[in-house]
């Protein structure tokens, strides 16, 4: 929703990306043996009682010693810079399932796992599967390439670190808030632009009674907060469709400057993840990017992430744009892309392409 008068974003949601890097204490959580044997007991106790992975509450999930630490996460989450890190997690000698188990009963400290696919599929697997980001159904995170800033459509994204790629694959996030705040120091007109609808390419996952593309502001005020959602490539791809209005002169500097003002080091903080490592961050107040990557030969050890994508009871309200986008959990928060008829489910394997899949991908070279 656009504002007569926009005005400066202020608080902990506003950061600059040095200042966080000399401060890895504030926003990083390492996981103590005490705790390790605590996450180690709760996966066993799952594992024994054959619970599928999709029915984890936080109830099925005991972490009397570790919920100290979730909480401290959730609030920086909702109601401080909008991301943290908890290292530790020890995916070395967890099988997928049991890696799977961990990560989906943290998870359920933090929010609810939506649909992250037209499939139904609540576990994502950010590896490379040889599809081309730049046709029109493909989606970035099954490929190597880099990926700009952007948000993605939850409350919350989490990213578990299995293995790590030869080399790049540094993820990088961003403080919304703090890009706002420069562009409309420097050209308020695009600031105003950027909160007004933008026409975006549903990437044929589209909801029952939907048009194959939604409108959504980059930039929504909304009961006294500053909530972004920003997706370049799904702007640009929506442009196939003959009804969708062309992309301003005006949208395409706003998109530019965004993309220089979050690359530049002096808004982001870079990421290495180590395995074991989960990074949580708040879509709603973090843009975040990848750089490519070199993958090893070997299957095994080829860079894998698991995502999970949270709706959360506590985030904030969402304007009317977020109804266009998705429909809405049973807590009223977005639920992905889960799609009529379709049940949500939690592949341990990375084979989950978009509709259309196959016509997306690109040849891998035999050295991968």
């Amino acid at each position: 929703m656009a504002r007569s008068r926009l005005e400066p974003v202020v608080g902990p949601r506003v950061w600059l990306g040095p200042e966080m890097a000399v401060r890895p204490a504030d926003w990083t959580h390492i996981l103590s043996t005490a705790q390790i044997a605590e996450l180690d007991g709760a996966v066993a106790a799952v594992v024994a009682r054959g619970l599928d992975i999709l029915a984890i509450k936080a109830a099925d999930f005991p972490l009397p010693r570790l919920d100290g630490v979730l909480r401290q996460i959730r609030t920086a989450l909702h109601d401080g810079p909008g991301f943290a890190l908890l290292k530790g997690v020890p995916v070395e000698r967890y099988n997928r399932r049991e890696a799977a188990i961990a990560y989906f009963g943290i998870g359920a400290y933090i929010g609810q796992a939506v649909s992250q696919n037209a499939k139904g599929h609540a576990l994502g697997h950010v590896r490379d599967l040889g599809f081309d980001a730049e046709r029109p159904l493909a989606r970035g995170y099954q490929s190597a390439s880099k990926l700009q800033f952007h948000t993605d459509p939850a409350d919350v994204v989490g990213l578990l670190s299995l293995t790590t790629a030869k080399s790049g694959g540094l993820s990088s996030i961003v403080s919304s808030a703090a890009v706002f705040n420069a562009i409309l120091e420097t050209r308020p007109d695009l600031a105003a632009v950027l909160t007004q609808p933008v026409y975006r390419d549903r990437r044929d996952e589209i909801p029952a009674g939907c048009k194959p593309w939604y409108r959504m502001p980059v930039f929504n005020f909304y009961r006294g907060s500053l909530l972004t959602s920003y997706v370049r490539s799904t702007a640009r791809k929506a442009q196939r469709f003959a009804e969708v209005p062309r992309l301003t002169e005006a949208q395409n500097q706003g998109f530019d400057l965004i993309d220089e003002l979050a690359s530049s080091p002096k808004f982001r903080v870079d990421f290495a993840f180590q395995p074991g490592d989960i990074q949580f961050l708040n879509n709603h107040y973090i843009m975040h990017s990848r750089t490519s990557y070199e993958d090893h030969a070997e299957p095994e050890k080829r860079r894998h992430l698991l995502r999970l994508w949270l709706a959360c009871a506590d985030g904030p309200p969402l304007p009317a744009p977020y109804a266009e986008f998705q429909g809405k959990t049973d807590t009223g928060r977005p639920d992905g892309y889960l799609m009529a008829g379709i049940r949500l489910s939690a592949p341990l394997e990375a084979h989950d392409g978009g509709p259309g899949d196959s016509a997306q991908r690109q040849a891998i070279p035999a050295a991968q």
